[in-house]
């Protein structure tokens, strides 16, 4: 009798590795390190994305429909232990049927696809006033015990003043110097707008602004600076008669360039009105930093050169290119190309931009916190060094020489590069990046920590997961241990 002997993964399915889901929730300490761990790096990183990509019988169109799953290292100078838990959101407690639609995904029910999108806390974590909370930019964030990572229900600050859908987006922006933060929410009703609000050092939330939007367009970040809130509004806005008819957002968004432009707006954090100033059309996600530089407001951010990006994207998650396949559309067959640019914006609103890096395809910006509101020297950011498959490798600019230098992971799945300072006081790029890591042929991920400012060389230590770590997003990490 002859044995069969299994096929090699095609390399389609090894990138899909990337969007398997994990269903179990552990606690161990990790066993197999390469390197030295820093005895100085101590405290917890949290982070946090979608962990089972269906629900019930409904597989999932994209990973923005998922429920969120925290998974959080301790790090003690010594070690790392690892924990995942699901954010208790009402759709993983309802088990077995999706009774809510999602961003992308139809609930199977007509009642599920008339009540607003499900709250999937899935998008990002961090801790505001003592709170550590996960955060999902339609609705109010979940407060996170830190200790036992349970969720303790949401976090509402005022609710009054979180608007009609309670929103809070998944990117608040603090001040270094006042401890304030700054954040803002999407109103739908009674008419569509940015709520822009701060919360102080006390909890208390006040709201600075209510930034109209003219044609609803879809915003996810921005950025601040010592005076202002920076918006860029990108013209990517929902067909409402598409919207109406298929009860989905992926298929109704549309880049409409042939009548829109951006609008960079600038939001006063004293409350007076807002400065905005249009520019022709954009494409971006993530913001990096903003600042001022005498009476100009300077503001960077990865830019697409394809506007049509969002697109083509939604087309890919509606119609699968292997539609025997449930799983085939959540993988991305090509990554969007692009640059990082810092945008100068005028008193006089003229704006003039400046290419801070080549062409690739790239994204995830993040640089050191301390620098929030002042000019910073370093952006790091995720890289795909093939055109097809993820983000596989981490990339540091140094602004202040030009140079860029990246490391390779391979055949891997790379996410969101964090920066940590080695002490209060270390200059800008004194520390280390911590980054997650899923390689694609074993399936397993890791917990890799970089030198910051010789990434080129390697890392200083990757400890090895026993499993994989679905594709995830943001995450914080704090100088407390966790347990």
């Amino acid at each position: 009798m002859t044995a069969t002997v299994p096929a090699e993964p095609t390399l389609k399915q090894l990138h899909g590795r990337a969007f398997a889901s994990l269903y179990n929730e552990m606690d161990y300490q990790v066993a197999h390190i390469d390197g030295t761990l820093p005895p100085e790096l101590t405290g917890t990183l949290f982070r946090i994305g979608p962990g089972k990509f269906e629900v019930g019988d409904t597989v999932l169109k994209t990973m923005f429909d998922a429920d969120g799953m925290v998974s959080r290292f301790i790090l003690d100078g010594q070690g790392v232990r690892f924990t995942n838990r699901y954010v208790r959101t009402k759709q993983y407690r309802g088990g077995d049927v999706m009774s809510q639609r999602g961003i992308t995904t139809n609930a199977p029910t007509l009642r599920g696809n008339l009540l607003p999108p499900a709250n999937t806390g899935n998008t990002n974590m961090a801790t505001i006033c003592g709170d550590l909370l996960a955060m999902w930019e339609g609705g109010p964030p979940y407060k996170i015990d830190p200790d036992s990572l349970d969720t303790l229900g949401y976090k509402r600050f005022d609710g009054d003043r979180l608007g009609y859908l309670g929103s809070f987006s998944a990117h608040p922006k603090w001040d270094p110097h006042t401890g304030d933060v700054y954040n803002f929410g999407l109103d739908l009703l009674p008419t569509p707008r940015l709520r822009c609000f701060k919360v102080d050092r006390t909890g208390r939330s006040h709201q600075i602004s209510s930034l109209k939007l003219w044609d609803m367009v879809w915003n996810h970040d921005f950025a601040l600076t010592e005076n202002h809130l920076v918006f860029v509004l990108d013209p990517l806005r929902p067909n409402i008669p598409t919207l109406l008819r298929t009860r989905s957002l992926a298929k109704a968004l549309e880049y409409q360039t042939r009548h829109g432009s951006t609008r960079f707006a600038l939001v006063p954090r004293d409350g007076s009105k807002p400065r905005i100033i249009e520019n022709e059309a954009l494409t971006h996600i993530h913001v990096t930093n903003a600042f001022e530089d005498g009476s100009d407001t300077v503001v960077e951010f990865f830019r697409f050169e394809d506007s049509d990006i969002f697109g083509k994207l939604g087309k890919a998650w509606q119609d699968p290119a292997e539609p025997t396949d449930p799983r085939a559309h959540l993988t991305i067959d090509e990554w969007p190309r692009g640059h990082l640019s810092r945008f100068r914006i005028s008193k006089s609103g003229r704006i003039a931009e400046t290419v801070l890096s080549a062409t690739a395809p790239m994204e995830f910006p993040q640089y050191d916190w301390r620098r929030s509101t002042l000019e910073h020297n370093i952006t790091y950011a995720c890289k795909a060094t093939e055109d097809v498959g993820h983000y596989n490798a981490v990339t540091r600019i140094d602004h202040r020489t030009g140079i860029q230098s990246t490391f390779d992971f391979g055949l891997a799945q790379t996410g969101e590069p964090l920066f940590v300072p080695r002490s209060r006081t270390a200059a800008e790029d004194d520390g280390w990046l911590l980054v997650l890591n899923h390689d694609l042929r074993s399936h397993r991920s890791q917990l890799v920590i970089f030198d910051a400012r010789t990434i080129e060389d390697g890392p200083l230590a990757t400890a090895h997961l026993d499993h994989h770590l679905p594709i995830g997003f943001h995450g914080t990490f704090t100088r407390r241990i966790a347990g």
